[in-house]
């Protein structure tokens, strides 16, 4: 009975002792651990502080660049402002310079244009005068003209421009009868009946507009005389006594009797006389004097 306490006794203190054992071994290794923690801490904080400052000394050196850079792209601005605030500066004064010899110049040329122009008023001034004075003494020699071509503007007297009987009579609003046509008419003129190579004379003094053959009253000769009138002188054999555009004095003689118009080439020889005004034809008897 003792021994067995005494074994259990024995067998208690071994618990407690293999207690106390494991307790102390945790222990030890708890400390050990904590102390390697606190050297890994260490070493794990100063690497992280060298770090720390490298990065902290990098950012330094990167806030350096950054000034300097700013620096020198400030001086930059700078010295550019500087630069175009002289320019802008100096082209005002040119400007300026510029605007003071334009003024100058303009000054110059008005005083020379001004100077020209009194010359040209001047000039402008004679000229005027002399114009009124030529106007004045055109005007009187036109007046004068003008007197003179009034007092010389009369209608023309016709005389018979060949001797002889009226045979057919004008006939502008009636009719008459052709023995050529075989049929009635009108006759813008009369036909004085003649011999051939009778002379005839030109009625009134005036101005030979032409000399034709004319397809139906043959050999013609048409006179312009004053204010408008013109006589026609048809039936011709010649006119070899006048040209185109010859002045004639009444009673001239212009050419000969014929038969040379086709239109009456059965009647005998005679003078086709026509006389108009302003292009409409007149009776002939009626401005012819005896």
């Amino acid at each position: 009975m003792r021994r067995e306490n005494r074994n259990r006794s024995e067998k208690k203190a071994d618990d407690s002792n293999h207690i106390i054992y494991i307790s102390v071994s945790i222990l030890v290794v708890a400390i050990v651990a904590f102390i390697a923690s606190f050297i890994f801490y260490g070493n794990y904080a100063d690497d992280n502080f060298e770090v720390g400052r490298s990065s902290y000394n990098n950012l330094n050196s990167i806030g350096n660049q950054l000034d300097e850079r700013i620096e020198l792209q400030t001086a930059e601005a700078s010295s550019s402002m500087g630069k175009s605030v002289n320019e802008m500066v100096e082209n005002d004064v040119e400007e300026e310079n510029n605007k003071e010899e334009g003024t100058k110049i303009a000054v110059n040329t008005s005083a020379t244009e001004n100077k020209k122009v009194q010359e040209e008023e001047q000039n402008t001034t004679s000229k005027n005068e002399e114009t009124k004075t030529s106007t004045n003494t055109t005007t009187s020699e036109a007046e004068i003209e003008t007197t003179k071509v009034e007092e010389k503007v009369e209608n023309p007297t016709f005389e018979k421009p060949v001797e002889g009987t009226v045979v057919k009579e004008f006939a502008k609003d009636n009719l008459v009868y052709s023995n050529t046509l075989k049929e009635w008419t009108t006759h813008n003129g009369v036909d004085i009946e003649a011999e051939k190579t009778t002379v005839v004379k030109t009625a009134a003094e005036g101005k030979v507009k032409a000399i034709k053959n004319d397809p139906r009253y043959g050999l013609t000769v048409v006179v312009d005389h004053a204010n408008g009138f013109q006589t026609i002188y048809a039936n011709l054999l010649s006119t070899e006594f006048v040209v185109e555009g010859e002045e004639l004095e009444r009673g001239q003689a212009i050419g000969t009797v014929g038969n040379t118009a086709t239109f009456e080439i059965a009647d005998n020889a005679h003078l086709h006389f026509e006389i108009l005004k302003d292009g409409e034809y007149l009776d002939p008897e009626l401005y012819i004097e005896e």
